[in-house]
């Protein structure tokens, strides 16, 4: 990692800070000030520095790392998204506006969920029970401070259910927001300068040991900017104590693949890591544990 980049964990002990591949436990356990902080590296590192030096966190201590933010999403970014979403609209009778949206000036942006709704890694993310064919989609996530300013970047998972958007596009809340539709982790990599456009993202599905999919884009197949979707994310609205903004995915299994229970979703982004979740269905999960003292 470059001087100015760090990771943070939130983990169940509080968060940790990793600098230059050593980790620290931060006493200062208010997500949200972190998040929110004026100058987050130098405020990062003052904070490892009044910490203790600890081993690198366990998978099973992580957690989502979210506050109190909302995450939001982009739809429509990547050529692959494009074609796959004006499929399902013509199929439906919905006419070509996805392909519409793909070169307009505005962008696609929806609500995605609330930080209840968010797993982290090692966590299960749900397909929904009146879903015969959902898919993960693997993508960067923009972490946003109050002031709109691109802080870092974590690795998203904006679980879809296909069958429910193409059936009617005006579904496509349900098709996106329920309990665990979302996963992020396993860090949020703090740095002063954007990721490449040459970053690859990768994505691999797991089903009884054996490889069922696997696929990998860039950053470089993005249509739109970063700066771009931010900017329209925070016309007119405003996020309190920052928000994560996904940024639309360029993998999309084939047609004939879903999602199964059991099913393991492995997301790679260098350098923020590995984000690694099961799948399950029918089964709520209590995951209501991100509360913050952000006071």
């Amino acid at each position: 990692m470059s001087a100015d980049t760090i990771k943070l964990y939130r983990t169940v002990e509080g968060p940790v800070i990793e600098i230059d591949g050593t980790c620290f436990k931060c006493l200062d356990t208010r997500w949200d000030m972190l998040f929110n902080h004026p100058d987050p590296i130098h405020h990062a590192r003052d904070a490892a520095r009044a910490g203790t030096v600890i081993e690198q966190p366990s998978a099973e201590g992580l957690m989502a790392p979210i506050g109190t933010q909302e995450v939001w999403a982009a739809g429509v970014t990547y050529m692959r998204s494009k074609v796959a979403r004006l499929a399902e609209s013509e199929d439906a009778g919905g006419g070509n506006f996805y392909d519409r949206v793909y070169v307009a000036d505005r962008p696609e942006l929806f609500f995605k969920a609330t930080s209840h709704r968010v797993v982290g890694p090692g966590q299960d993310v749900r397909v929904r029970s009146d879903s015969s064919w959902s898919v993960p989609e693997p993508e960067l996530a923009l972490a946003i401070n109050a002031q709109g300013q691109i802080i870092g970047y974590t690795i998203g998972n904006d679980m879809s259910a296909r069958d429910i958007e193409g059936e009617n596009p005006l579904y496509l809340p349900q098709a996106k927001v329920y309990d665990c539709c979302c996963a992020l982790g396993p860090s949020l990599l703090l740095t002063s300068e954007p990721l490449p456009s040459d970053t690859p993202i990768r994505l691999e599905i797991r089903r009884g040991g054996s490889m069922v999919f696997e696929g990998e884009t860039s950053l470089a197949a993005m249509k739109r900017t970063r700066t771009e979707l931010v900017e329209f994310l925070f016309r007119d609205n405003s996020f309190p104590v920052g928000c994560y903004l996904l940024t639309g995915t360029g993998i999309v299994p084939p047609d004939d693949f879903a999602l199964c229970a059991g099913d393991r979703i492995r997301i790679a982004i260098d350098p923020i890591g590995m984000l690694e979740n099961r799948v399950v269905q029918n089964v709520i999960q209590n995951v209501v544990q991100h509360a913050v003292d952000a006071g």
